[in-house]
């Protein structure tokens, strides 16, 4: 499972799909500018979401 820790002040989250409840993968998507978004896919292709903010922030993905 993917746990997303804010390198501010430290709080992590992981995440499930509301779905089929599978532990979220981290992954990346790029948009049509060419930038890079980290994201939080469900294996079943449920969807996805953007990682979570924290502090103003992205958080960091730590793969776990």
């Amino acid at each position: 499972m993917a746990t997303y820790e804010c390198e501010v002040c430290g709080m992590s989250v992981n995440a499930t799909c509301g779905k089929c409840d599978a532990p979220l993968e981290n992954g990346s998507i790029t948009l049509d500018n060419g930038s890079e978004v980290q994201v939080s896919k469900c294996p079943n292709e449920h969807g996805m979401i953007k990682s979570p903010l924290c502090c103003g922030q992205d958080r960091s993905c730590k793969a776990g």
